[in-house]
């Protein structure tokens, strides 16, 4: 092969991959619509509507007035109506009824995204062997995250059930589950585009990154919690909780159940990472500028403003809390929703940095 064929070929393996990753990036985007609908299914009330579950027809809502009314009469038989929504009309199960339909089918689309662009790239051959797992990963994760929707959802359509909303520890696993597979599908596009050896070298940077991520992991889970047991309104104050720093009888309940106890942690989180990433963020501007990556210094940036940004968020929420009007959308929920995208954006820059930063040391001369 000429030197002329090999800068062809290369230069041929470097735009495929490009286009792969703008693929994975698709399904990075969308995942993100997915888990804002989510949210707004979740302010809404609406993940209890749709009763039967359904993989293949689940995309068709109701079609006639025969249809809606059965589909209404099916809601009628769960807890959420019987003791809190008994007062819906058609018309008021209708609207939430489509978030839940809009969520499910979003979800579906999802899945033939990845579906047909799979099929798409494997017969014009831009897939190389090293793909293969990360592929096969992505749809086991793809798979495991529609199971675990099916399993929250149960929690609250048995008519047997007394749960008013689905369980909070089932949505915490459902929204986590998702952003793994976010940034499962992020690390692989970014892989894909970014080199290994654009990346810049720091073992301290990126254990620091790893801790941020663990507590932000964390975080989301109480984030997750706080949303299931609508737990803001409880203490819809700052910087105190209620007149108090520290809520009295903490250790007395339950720091998976209890509101309070559960606001009261996810405060102390956002209180936590509001110092560290700071830190960090000006740590990795500084190993960006000594090692002349212009990408790190501007994901550590974006660190830097989401942090202080989503903080803010979360004050305004919790403050707004006390006019949460359930089943419609107020200050509350425009701020709480906010608070969720921002959140996402945080943790993918965050994810970002620890994907530019490896592990090692840097070769002194």
């Amino acid at each position: 092969m000429t030197k002329k064929s090999k800068v062809a070929s290369i230069n041929e393996d470097v735009r495929r991959k490009k286009i792969v990753a703008a693929w994975l990036l698709t399904g990075v985007v969308m995942i993100v619509i997915q888990i804002v609908l989510g949210g707004i299914t979740r302010l809404t009330g609406s993940g209890l509507s749709m009763t039967e579950w359904k993989p293949i027809m689940g995309f068709i809502p109701p079609l006639n007035h025969t249809e809606w009314q059965h589909a209404f009469s099916q809601y009628q038989e769960i807890a959420q109506f019987k003791y809190i929504n008994h007062h819906y009309t058609l018309t008021d199960f209708k609207f939430i009824f489509f978030w839940e339909w809009f969520h499910r089918v979003w979800a579906r689309l999802l899945g033939l995204v990845f579906l047909l662009g799979f099929f798409y790239f494997l017969v014009k051959k831009y897939f190389q062997k090293d793909m293969i797992l990360p592929l096969a990963t992505l749809f086991i994760l793809g798979g495991l995250q529609g199971f675990i929707g099916w399993y929250m959802v149960k929690s609250g359509v048995d008519p047997s059930s007394k749960l008013y909303y689905v369980s909070h520890v089932r949505l915490s696993i459902h929204l986590v589950s998702a952003l793994i597979l976010l940034c499962y599908t992020l690390w692989f596009a970014l892989k894909l585009l970014v080199p290994d050896e654009k990346r810049v070298v720091s073992s301290s940077a990126n254990n620091c990154l790893i801790l941020i991520l663990g507590i932000i992991t964390l975080q989301l889970f109480y984030g997750a919690f706080l949303a299931g047991t609508h737990g803001a309104a409880y203490a819809p104050s700052w910087p105190k909780m209620n007149g108090y720093w520290i809520p009295p009888a903490l250790s007395d309940n339950s720091w998976i159940n209890n509101p309070i106890n559960i606001q009261f942690v996810h405060r102390s989180i956002a209180y936590l990472l509001l110092i560290l990433i700071p830190i960090v963020s000006f740590q990795l501007r500084k190993i960006a500028k000594a090692q002349d990556s212009r990408l790190l210094r501007k994901t550590s940036s974006w660190m830097l403003a989401l942090v202080l940004s989503q903080v803010t968020l979360g004050v305004l929420t919790v403050i707004s809390a006390v006019k949460i009007r359930l089943g419609e959308f107020g200050a509350f929920e425009y701020l709480a929703q906010t608070h969720q995208i921002v959140a996402m954006c945080l943790l993918i820059s965050v994810f970002t940095a620890f994907y530019l930063v490896k592990r090692g040391s840097t070769v002194q001369h």
